[in-house]
């Protein structure tokens, strides 16, 4: 078995950006370098979106200059179009992210176009990072279920996935975004996807708003997955879906992974000991039950 699990950290992007209290640039490239102490290798350190519509991601071309990079670590910001790439090729991300749904519903609240339209849109972005050296991550959100159609076939999935592949994105992070999957339905819709793509370039973005993803992810690693998203003190939430709690914590994941074996590079106190800190200063409660736990 392969035991080696990468998690992308995606609290200073997906996390931070539904965060009430304001973060200034500064700040977030602390809580960079803080994750890369901790062993991480792999951060979202921010997006290229216009600062009116997301007001926390505003200054992420500051805070990649002023992070600490080592060689092995891989800096990702997502970037929603042509003009966010420009700005993003100006920095040293390796990795440029893209972002649709498997919701038809939801990519029209999200991001004001179609599945099909948000492709296209992605064309010339793909293209840009590719012919500039980066690698390129594409998010597909709501792949079990959407706040708006409720359940999500995979089949679909599946379709918004190859679209994405087309293009030349060279790995899937699968979003069960309001936090509704259990493990059945993240086998079905590993059934759907595992054969056409293998399991390689897959990763699981997993919430937690109905306790499950834990489990979830356990099923992602019965099924060869070894790429997850993960956020410290499990920052963040979506928006458009009534109670939606934020994305599944670091400190939850680690906890799980050192106990079933597998090796990730990250210490798990020194994240635990980083969440406490993070949560401290947005004035929130630690979702994290790991985190608590080593940090009483």
């Amino acid at each position: 078995m392969d035991n080696q699990v990468t998690l992308v950290e995606v609290g200073l992007r997906d996390g931070l950006q539904n965060e009430k209290t304001p973060v200034f640039p500064a700040q977030r490239a602390e809580w960079f370098d803080a994750l890369v102490a901790a062993g991480h290798r792999r951060i979202e350190a921010g997006s290229f979106v216009s600062p009116r519509w997301v007001p926390q991601m505003a200054g992420t071309d500051e805070v990649m200059s002023l992070i600490h990079k080592p060689a092995h670590v891989t800096a990702e910001v997502l970037v929603p179009n042509r003009k966010g790439l420009e700005a993003a090729l100006q920095t040293s991300a390796e990795v440029m992210a893209v972002f649709t749904a498997a919701s038809e519903s939801f990519n029209r609240k999200n991001i004001n176009c179609s599945i099909e339209e948000s492709i296209e849109r992605f064309r010339p972005v793909v293209e840009g990072a590719k012919a500039s050296g980066r690698r390129v991550r594409g998010y597909v959100s709501c792949v079990v279920g959407c706040p708006y159609e409720g359940h999500i076939q995979p089949a679909q999935v599946a379709h918004v996935t190859q679209s994405l592949l087309a293009l030349g994105v060279d790995e899937i992070s699968l979003g069960d975004t309001i936090g509704v999957a259990r493990p059945r339905e993240i086998h079905a819709l590993l059934d759907a996807i595992i054969p056409d793509t293998g399991t390689d370039i897959l990763a699981l973005h997993c919430h937690d708003t109905y306790g499950q993803a834990i489990a979830n992810i356990s099923a992602g690693l019965e099924r060869g997955i070894r790429i997850f998203d993960s956020a410290v003190a499990g920052l963040g939430g979506c928006p458009y879906a009534r109670g939606a709690t934020g994305n599944v914590a670091t400190e939850d994941v680690l906890y799980l992974l050192e106990g079933e074996g597998f090796a990730t590079g990250v210490d798990l106190h020194k994240v635990a000991k980083l969440g406490a800190s993070i949560c401290s200063t947005l004035s929130r409660d630690n979702p994290s039950r790991t985190g608590r736990a080593l940090t009483r």
